[in-house]
């Protein structure tokens, strides 16, 4: 998919969409209120592709208030020049933005000034990364020049942050935080947003004079969801990065040089049914249990940024949303949301999964350096882990354990040329202190092939040794692999596998299309990683089309196809696939979505045939304070039972909204349904579901509560998290909060409570 096509689906990933496509929806509405501060009116001004800005040096302080009327904003360099990106390509914006630029010895200063109607404007009082349905105004910043990766740095109307990085590749990491100083606020010509970027949260070269890359981007959601960009981009182009703008003039500026320090403490008091069987045991509370751990990072002026973590709170305060695994095999896949794992994880976006941070659970200690100097850029990772997670990839299913402790390298290193072609080394290696290791060490890299043509590659080497302990394995003695050369058991066995990824890809603004190859031996892993099956030989081609209709109903149909055949190593065929599909992006900011897939698929042994399934999505946000999507599947599933396989007749239904009845107070509630029949009036071999609702209550910009309910039908369970928070920075703050479940031991009875858990932390961020 092209880079260029997929700005508006990541923002809506944001939101929690699963079917967002590639740009938002909608029409164009009437033009707004477009005047000066002064009530005059605006001439209209068309962007040009690779604009450039002289930055000169703030004559006076500037204070971050939302007010713009600083003297240190006197001679700030302007850029006044914004074109629309979507929907009309090209055009003048139906209203005008302006942004100011200047800087100091310790930030850089940008004020954004979005003209429009006040009434309006759309702005909450979010939490931080939270605004992806508002207004929003910031900057993407290239420091490095190279396109290689930038930096997301937005806000609300009302001040209130969202960040992100965003890759060559296409892939935006929305937890990555950056601490920076925002306010905003409405006015009667629409909204200002004062921002100062320290320099001291940026990484950028070692020069006297910079020159970075840049552009400003404007959201504006109304009817329809519109994007203006200061530097024109064609989505004809597909790298997104080499189509910015220059910051030119900033001097006297280093960067490195700036030691933090995050020292974290923490308190908690837990407690348990001790018979998780009998509701009638009693209710175990522990001690009161505390703990301090200290994070050390340091830039240097050389490109280097060092960093440790000794005894880290490495929890979470809120749950990971759960899933509907009943009919599933392989492991699940849940996100990575602690911060020590951001400086350098772009790093580790490849077709392969080498390095899953999540698989370092519990670390006594972990470090890491991360150097970038000019097109080259490197990361050292290493961590003691005392509770090691375990996945171990199979041809059918995964085997999920712990392993105790163990010791982690991980090194990567890759070097950027051209536009946005790369090649790239890396190599892990994990060594359980019970016995065993598991090593993987590859090359891979993307060549940019005339204008629209790409092609990228991985090709990796593993080696396993198993430790000789069987316990820690327990439940699949019986199960071989590679041929029956290999048992599933740790029993000192040692092999060695190829893990293979082509793939020619073209990304236009009409026609795209994407060939891979991947293949996975039965013997290869990747310890660190998140593979999470082996033993496959995989071509698969998606082929689409993008038309940009001249009306206000329809902005987008974007018909494809997916095409899928994959064999073991064996040579015996496990999927044949087709999925024609066809998405609308209508007017009121909606999407509508259909895809058939037809073919077949064999599993334990046995061939299905014939297996047909149709899918509906929808997603609307045509007014403020009220958003839903809907996902409905239907058709023949195959029931993966490893005994008794069968082809049956399932449903799958997911739906959630997004509420906001006030600017401080969202309600978001979330709905799973799986249902699974031997034929359409057959025997029930599973339903359920999963409902889970989120509130949250938003006092001030850094004060929020935030209730978590789920139910889980599967289980028979309900959890209940509340959490207050208070947040100074992405990385100060104080929790208050607590973990409660209860279970439902059979039916018609109470639910009895099966653990609860009460914590506090505070954590500090110290900069000099």
């Amino acid at each position: 998919m092209s880079v260029i096509q997929s700005l508006g689906e990541r923002r809506r990933a944001a939101l929690g969409s699963l079917l967002w496509a590639t740009l938002a929806a909608g029409a164009v509405v009437s033009t707004a209120n477009s005047q000066q501060r002064d009530g005059t009116t605006r001439t209209p001004r068309t962007a040009q592709e690779r604009p450039a800005l002289t930055v000169t040096r703030a004559p006076g302080a500037i204070v971050i208030d939302g007010t713009i009327d600083d003297v240190g904003w006197d001679g700030a360099a302007r850029a006044v020049t914004f074109t629309e990106f979507f929907p009309k390509e090209g055009e003048t914006p139906t209203v005008e933005s302006e942004v100011w630029v200047t800087y100091d010895d310790q930030n850089l200063y940008l004020a954004f000034l979005a003209f429009d109607d006040p009434s309006t404007v759309r702005a909450s009082r979010s939490n931080r990364d939270e605004i992806w349905s508002d207004d929003y105004f910031g900057i993407v910043l290239d420091t490095f020049g190279d396109g290689a990766w930038a930096y997301y740095l937005f806000a609300n109307p009302l001040g209130v942050q969202g960040d992100s990085r965003f890759t060559a590749t296409g892939d935006e990491d929305l937890a990555f935080d950056v601490v920076y100083h925002t306010e905003g606020r409405v006015t009667q010509h629409g909204y200002h947003i004062e921002m100062a970027v320290p320099f001291a949260s940026l990484r950028f070269p070692g020069r006297t004079l910079h020159e970075w890359r840049a552009t400003f981007w404007r959201v504006r959601p109304r009817s329809s969801y519109e994007e203006y960009s200061w530097a024109a981009i064609d989505r004809d182009e597909p790298c997104f990065l080499c189509q910015l703008g220059t910051l030119a003039g900033i001097h006297g500026v280093r960067p490195g040089g700036v030691l933090e320090l995050l020292p974290t403490a923490m308190a908690s008091q837990s407690g348990v049914l001790e018979d998780d069987d009998d509701p009638a045991s009693r209710f175990h509370n522990a001690g009161i249990r505390g703990d301090v751990s200290l994070g050390v990072r340091y830039a240097l002026p050389t490109g280097l940024t060092l960093e440790g973590t000794f005894n880290p709170d490495f929890s979470q305060v809120e749950s990971d949303i759960a899933q509907i695994d009943v009919n599933t095999t392989f492991a699940l896949f849940f996100p990575e949301r602690r911060p020590f794992f951001q400086e350098g994880s772009d790093l580790f976006v490849m077709p392969f999964d080498v390095l899953y941070t999540r698989r370092i659970n519990n670390p006594q200690f972990a470090t890491k350096v991360v150097g970038r100097w000019g097109r080259s850029s490197v990361m050292y990772l290493a961590a003691r882990d005392e509770d090691t997670p375990l996945l171990l990839p199979f041809e059918e299913s995964s085997f999920v354990g712990t392993a105790g402790g163990s010791v982690s390298n991980i090194a990567r290193f890759r070097q950027t040329f051209l536009q946005d072609s790369y090649l790239g080394l890396v190599l892990s290696d994990r060594r359980l202190v019970s016995g065993g290791s598991g090593s993987v060490g590859g090359v891979d890299g993307q060549i940019r092939l005339l204008k629209n043509y790409s092609l990228a590659f991985q090709f990796l080497f593993s080696h396993t040794r198993e430790p000789s302990d069987s316990a820690l394995t327990a439940g699949i003695s019986d199960l071989t692999f590679a041929d029956g050369r290999h048992t599933g058991m740790f029993d000192g066995e040692s092999y060695a596998g190829l893990g293979q990824y082509v793939s020619v890809e073209r990304s236009a603004r009409l026609w795209s299309f994407q060939f891979d190859y991947r293949s996975s031996s039965p013997t290869f892993r990747t310890d660190n990683g998140f593979e999470f099956r082996n033993d496959f030989r995989q071509v698969s081609m998606w082929q689409g089309l993008t038309f940009y209709p001249k009306t206000t109903a329809v902005t987008r149909v974007a018909p494809s196809v997916y095409v899928e055949s994959s064999w073991n190593h064996e040579g015996v065929r496990k999927v044949r696939l087709i999925q024609p599909g066809i998405t609308f992006e209508l007017a009121g900011q909606t999407i509508v979505e259909f895809w058939y897939s037809a073919g077949a698929e064999r599993f334990g042994a046995i061939e299905f045939d014939g297996v047909q399934r149709w899918n509906v999505s929808a997603h609307t946000n045509v007014i403020e304070e009220f958003g839903v999507e809907v996902v409905l599947s239907r058709g023949e599933t195959v029931f993966r039972d490893p005994t008794a396989p069968l082809l049956g007749v399932g449903t799958e239904l997911e739906a959630s909204a997004t509420i906001k009845p006030a600017e401080w107070l969202v309600f978001e509630p979330h709905l799973e349904f799986a249902q699974l029949r031997v034929a359409n009036d057959g025997p029930l071999l599973f339903r359920g579901y999963i409902a889970r609702a989120r509130t949250s209550v938003q006092f001030t910009r850094g004060l929020f509560l935030r209730i978590v309910l789920q139910y889980d039908d599967f289980s028979q369970t309900i959890d209940v998290e509340p959490l207050l928070t208070y947040r100074v920075s992405p990385f100060t703050h104080v929790f208050v909060g607590s973990t409660h479940s209860y279970r439902q031991f059979e039916q018609l009875t109470p639910f009895t409570q099966t653990s609860r858990q009460v914590f506090g932390k505070l954590q500090y961020l110290f900069r000099r």
